[in-house]
């Protein structure tokens, strides 16, 4: 039995794709920073230009992040694992140190290397994760990437939401679990998440449908985690014993999905019983039936080959993909989403705090988990729609790029509320392009250097952090905090953010025209997909 679960078999396969679930449902620690961001505000007597410097600091150790896309071609996925949650150790843990003021605050420059490090340590967990899954499930590159990078949104609210319930909003313990639990789960998952051989994967993966169904499987967990969230998040305050229990309840349900893989060991364990058995039967009674079996198998590979994914993008090498407009029209567009997004997600506690709001722990929370409904949704509907209608993935882009830029004028009007819909709005916005983006940059250019070409992308975070969040916000907020208050760093009013969001709004129309450019561009591409997986659903059926 123990054989099922070696990482090369169908069951062990499943059995790594829920180990790197678990890996980034704690690997979204880069978009807590407004959980204790006051706390480094107030202990380091930080201004608003300052502390923004600060988020952005910890999004520049993104753009290291093209270290683990080289890494990913020549290192295995356990040692990039490891990597990534050593960093992520050391650069959260100095960060407990100085929040429980176990030591003093450090100096400022060298606070920013240690959050340059806990941001970089997710680049190195999420190259692993998703360049490992998209070569293991080659033929449904949408669900893997909606299922993973949503419950990287959803993990914002697990940090929170536990560390809620367990340790009453204590900075310091948050801290504490942002350093101490990722490198917990990064070294499990070690032991079992492994690329397999394609050719072996094709082998045991069964048809297209077969592995669509658990897939749909680990959706209905992931949104009934995110739906617990939810609920928890907007019932109000609770009690001491009722949030014990509802922690308890989290993590029994993140650890569901095992039953997957343990299913699937099951079914195989009995289906070679019952072939064992009826070989022994043939050989009893009809050996020269075995011996004409035995003759036609050389043909099999020549069906199998039929089924292998086409040659879209592999012929790409690193260099090929950035020299193309395709990829910068994807890069700008990604920019224009997934940065003013940023913006937002790291200035959501002084957005709250000048509207009037005393707890903004909500707003953080509704972001994640609309977030992840935003990515598990676009990722499953954009694949059917290729399949069914041959429609390029990046028209996704662009309708997510106008709807967050009605969510930035609603927040700029100010209205009751209007701070609520916009978290909601740019959550699910934010989620649709990146669990887009992540396999439209696999259609385009292949997988042989998808962990390269994925960091690449992904410099926009940090980058768009700078532009969005560390300039632009930063930077008009402290304007209007110093005409207001007389010199001060604390801005009250609609006014503090209202140009913020006009100038963001604006950035989202630019990058939806993009996006529409780009999936003019790639039409025929997306046709020849769609005839390729019909091809292979053909084929299956030849081989049933």
């Amino acid at each position: 039995m123990g054989a099922l679960y070696s990482p090369s078999s169908l069951a062990g396969k499943w059995l790594g794709f829920v180990t790197a679930v678990w890996v980034q449902a704690i690997s979204g620690n880069n978009y807590t920073f407004s959980n204790y961001s006051h706390a480094l505000k107030t202990l380091m007597g930080l201004t608003q230009l300052e502390l923004n410097s600060l988020s952005v600091a910890k999004d520049v150790g993104k753009a290291f992040g093209l270290l683990a896309g080289v890494a990913s071609d020549r290192l295995s996925t356990p040692v990039i694992l490891f990597i990534g949650s050593l960093e992520g150790f050391i650069g959260y843990g100095v960060q407990w140190l100085v929040v429980s003021q176990r030591i003093r605050p450090l100096p400022y420059w060298q606070m920013c290397i240690f959050l340059c490090m806990g941001g970089n340590s997710t680049t190195w967990m999420n190259t692993a994760i998703l360049v490992t899954c998209m070569r293991n499930f080659r033929k449904n590159r949408g669900p893997v990437s909606g299922i993973l990078k949503g419950y990287v949104g959803l993990s914002t609210a697990i940090f929170t939401d536990i560390c809620s319930a367990l340790f009453a909003d204590n900075p310091a313990a948050f801290l504490v679990m942002l350093a101490v639990v990722p490198a917990a789960v990064c070294l499990a998952s070690m032991v079992f998440l492994r690329e397999v051989d394609p050719s072996a994967a094709a082998a045991e993966a069964g048809d297209e449908k077969e592995e669509s169904k658990y897939f749909s499987v680990f959706n209905v967990v992931a949104v009934v985690v995110a739906v617990y969230l939810l609920v928890f998040d907007v019932s109000g305050k609770h009690g001491p014993g009722l949030s014990r229990a509802f922690a308890g309840g989290l993590l029994l349900l993140l650890a569901s999905p095992i039953g997957v893989p343990v299913y699937i060991a099951a079914k195989s364990y009995l289906d070679n019983r019952e072939k064992c058995s009826d070989l022994e039967e043939d050989k009893i009674r009809e050996p020269l039936l075995i011996s004409d079996t035995t003759q036609t198998k050389p043909e099999e590979p020549k069906l199998e080959v039929a089924k292998k994914k086409p040659a879209i993008g592999e012929d790409h090498t690193i260099f090929e993909a950035i020299r193309t407009v395709d990829f910068w029209v994807l890069f700008v567009s990604f920019l224009c989403g997934v940065g003013t997004g940023l913006a937002v997600m790291n200035n959501l506690g002084q957005m709250g705090l000048a509207l009037g709001y005393v707890d903004v722990s909500i707003f953080v929370s509704l972001t994640s988990i609309w977030g992840f409904f935003g990515r598990i949704a676009s990722g499953t509907i954009s694949e059917y729609f290729i399949k069914k209608a041959a429609t390029p993935r990046p028209l996704w882009n662009a309708a997510s790029q106008i709807l967050m830029a009605v969510g930035y004028v609603v927040m700029a009007l100010a209205l009751p509320g209007s701070l609520y819909i916009g978290s909601i709005v740019v959550g699910i916005c934010y989620g649709v392009r990146l669990a887009v983006t992540v396999p439209t940059a696999s259609e385009l250019f292949g997988l042989k250097y998808y962990g390269l070409i994925y960091n690449i992308l992904i410099l926009n975070l940090p980058l768009g952090s700078f532009l969005f969040s560390g300039l632009l916000a930063g930077f008009l907020y402290d304007a209007q905090a110093t005409r207001v208050a007389g010199g001060g760093n604390t801005c009250v009013g609609a006014h503090c953010y209202r140009l913020v969001f006009i100038i963001m709004a604006l950035a989202c129309v630019v990058g939806c025209g993009l996006d529409v450019v780009l999936a003019f561009r790639t039409k025929v591409l997306y046709g020849k997909i769609q005839a390729s997986k019909r091809s292979k659903r053909g084929a299956v059926r030849v081989l049933k």
